[in-house]
């Protein structure tokens, strides 16, 4: 028990290697190319540019580990190898972070939308949603920093997982699926990396612990699970269920991807066709076409499709493997609820007119 208690306790390795991590990052991130994409309009008027390399940056990130894993300088393993450490690590550091971003909000006299303090006078609510909208550190937009390295992490673990999986000669069909899914979401996260300037947490959440411990903590060593669990388990899949498995990450991809995109297309183009016809807007900013015209949070049945089909390779024995669609359920309901209240006071009687438009939330024909 003190064994494992001990594992858990954060270390200097632990840090050096996160803090390694992000310096690459931002370095990358600063100088390689990328597309500059115009962000949300403000509420005062202005907008954010991004610079969407992300997908530059993690190849440059892997070619480096693999040169530092074919001359030996590392072990493809080190991850893994240090898994407790790295995970109580980062999540010491989102806390302290997280105060810090506290503490410079309040500190705030900015009165720009990207800076300006929003307080409630409640500390733990503040603290947990953040303040800012967009704090910054030398030019580093934080909470689209923090959301890249939260993916690229994700893989990074997966990678490690996979050689570990390879070493010990447990490689199977299970985690081939699993790390396949896994890998090709993340890249077509960042082939399509300027969608994510769109998203509700980039321009409308604030910056504080939820964010920075979902993006650091919760998305790489949750997301992870399945091949944790599947690197001291076999799993037998008879053919049907690959197949099936197969079928339903499809599907979740192409609603999942194509919900996202047409809504990124939009927000350019109000006028651009959607699956070959006129899109139909309610009140000149809702869009009720395409998968928008069959529920009005579409793109959260794509992610918990997704999810489960990251899982299903884990097969049933139990329900561990199942953690993060299960949680990603939960939370979506919740964030969808959070959703339509915003938008029926952003929109008023206009949402009103597109969810009788739109009666679907998420499952079409369910709820």
């Amino acid at each position: 028990m003190e064994d494992l208690i001990r594992q858990f306790i954060p270390s200097l390795n632990a840090a050096v290697i996160l803090l390694s991590y992000f310096g690459f990052f931002s370095v990358a991130g600063a100088l390689s190319p990328g597309k500059i994409i115009p962000g949300a309009l403000l509420q005062d008027g202005t907008r954010k540019y991004y610079r969407c390399n992300g997908l530059v940056s993690l190849i440059m990130l892997i070619v480096l580990l693999g040169i530092a894993v074919s001359m030996r300088l590392i072990s493809p393993t080190f991850i893994v190898d240090r898994g407790a450490q790295l995970l109580s690590t980062t999540l010491a550091f989102s806390l302290v972070f997280s105060i810090v971003l506290y503490a410079a909000g309040c500190m705030s006299h900015e009165k720009g939308s990207s800076l300006k303090p929003h307080t409630t006078g409640n500390l733990i609510h503040d603290w947990w949603l953040g303040i800012q909208l967009n704090p910054e550190i030398m030019g580093v937009d934080l909470k689209f920093f923090f959301v890249r390295a939260g993916m690229m992490a994700w893989l990074l673990i997966n990678l490690s997982v996979l050689a570990k999986s390879i070493k010990d000669n447990s490689l199977g069909i299970s985690m081939i699926l699993y790390q396949t899914y896994c890998m090709l979401y993340v890249l077509d996260y960042f082939w399509y990396e300027e969608c994510m300037t769109s998203t509700w947490d980039i321009i409308a959440e604030r910056l504080g612990f939820m964010l920075v411990f979902g993006d650091l903590v919760w998305i790489p060593f949750t997301f992870s699970i399945q091949g944790w669990w599947l690197l001291r388990n076999e799993v037998t899949l008879p053919t049907a269920a690959v197949i099936l498995n197969c079928v339903i990450f499809l599907i979740g991809y192409r609603v999942f991807r194509g919900a996202n995109k047409q809504k990124h297309i939009f927000k350019k183009d109000p006028k651009a066709p959607i699956w070959g016809k006129p899109p139909k807007v309610i009140g000149g900013k809702l869009l009720a076409s395409g998968y928008w015209g069959i529920a009005r949070h579409c793109n959260y049945l794509g992610d918990i499709l997704l999810a489960f089909a990251f899982s299903l390779p884990c097969g049933t024995r139990s329900v561990v493997p199942y953690f993060y669609p299960i949680y990603l359920f939960i939370l979506l309901i919740w964030r969808e609820r959070r959703d339509e209240a915003r938008c029926q006071e952003k929109y008023k009687e206009d949402w009103v007119n597109y969810c009788k438009v739109v009666p679907w939330r998420i499952f079409p024909y369910v709820y």
